[in-house]
């Protein structure tokens, strides 16, 4: 089968003015090497795309694929990240991982906390700040936690986030408003363990992959998983393949969440727990990281004795069995249609 790679490599950004922090979720080649040996030894034919400019250009050139394997991350806006699968949705072409629309919610921390709360399923309580006069409004028991709304990879997350007083909540929210221009989410910080839980699949056939603790070592961040503790994870965090009451709560609640959003394939749900050791849903990742080294799925499924080659095999192997198996193939009518 001939798979189609869409992705954002972070040097292609890095040269072209953007800072490390905006580019922090763009892939390194490795990982799109690694991904193309995993397709390539389960027997398809792998070709890389690259970005949104890189896509919209090959299919202009009237270029086709069974299959896209899209990580592409995207840059600008607040639906960055449903921009390649909206175009691939334009063509016909299937693809894996989640649809714009889910990509379009998750990537939203507030709207997504709606959506799981209008399902039952615990997170803590929060606000939206859109400008600094809505810190008026904040109702919420102290201490608090501050972050931007749509953001990933912990960007915007420092040991700062967490708020013990009304004015450093205000300089936090007014620095991260200026810094990152969109809302600012606010919500009860929770004491307790910290979780990422693994998921596969798609609604029915969903499975949790793992449930790794994450705990920080004496030189990183204690309050959060920052920006800088994944950053430089092998030196200030510690991952725990983790299987204990609160651990398959964890993993429980974020089964429920992956369906309740829709989520497809595979990806990632942050989740932490209560002062009552309770799990609640922090945020979704529906386009989680892929290094094979460094990514949180990976390191789940290594600590698992679970091999790359079957991560990647059963992601793709997901998004066959949701499109009712092998995919058309290439050329044929149905896969390609021109939009024009």
């Amino acid at each position: 089968m001939r798979i189609g790679l869409t992705y954002d490599l972070q040097s292609e950004w890095l040269a072209m003015g953007y800072g490390l922090e905006e580019t922090a979720e763009f892939d390194q080649p490795e990982t799109i090497q690694a991904i193309a040996q995993a397709l390539e030894s389960l027997g398809h034919t792998p070709e890389q795309i690259g970005g949104l400019q890189a896509l919209s250009a090959a299919l202009l050139q009237g270029r086709r694929w069974d299959l896209v394997f899209n990580i592409c991350e995207g840059m600008h806006g607040l639906a960055r990240e449903a921009q390649v699968p909206a175009l691939l949705d334009a063509y016909q072409i299937p693809y894996t991982f989640s649809d714009p629309m889910v990509l379009s919610l998750t990537l939203h921390k507030g709207m997504t906390k709606r959506v799981i709360r209008d399902g039952g399923i615990a997170t803590p309580d929060f606000a939206l700040i859109e400008r600094e006069d809505d810190l008026n409004g904040v109702n919420l028991p102290y201490p608090l936690f501050a972050k931007p709304v749509a953001e990933g990879t912990g960007k915007g997350v420092t040991e700062n986030s967490l708020c013990k007083t009304p004015a450093q909540l205000r300089q936090v929210t007014v620095q991260l408003l200026n810094q990152f221009r969109q809302p600012v989410l606010v919500e009860t910080y929770l004491p307790g363990r910290e979780f990422t839980v693994g998921l596969l699949g798609t609604g029915p056939d969903s499975r949790v992959h793992g449930v790794l603790e994450v705990t920080s070592t004496h030189l990183g961040d204690q309050t959060a998983y920052t920006w800088a503790n994944k950053k430089h994870c092998h030196e200030r965090v510690v991952y725990t393949l983790v299987d204990d009451p609160q651990a398959r709560a964890a993993a429980q609640t974020a089964l429920e969440a992956w369906k309740v959003l829709g989520c497809r394939d595979g990806g990632r749900m942050d989740l932490r727990c209560d002062a009552q050791g309770r799990p609640h849903f922090i945020e979704v990742n529906p386009l989680a990281g892929l290094h094979p080294v460094d990514s949180d799925l990976c390191i789940m499924g290594t600590l698992a004795g679970k091999t790359y080659q079957a991560l990647i095999g059963d992601i793709v192997q997901s998004a066959l069995a949701r499109l009712g198996g092998a995919p058309t193939s290439v050329g044929s009518p149905q896969v390609g249609r021109s939009c024009a």
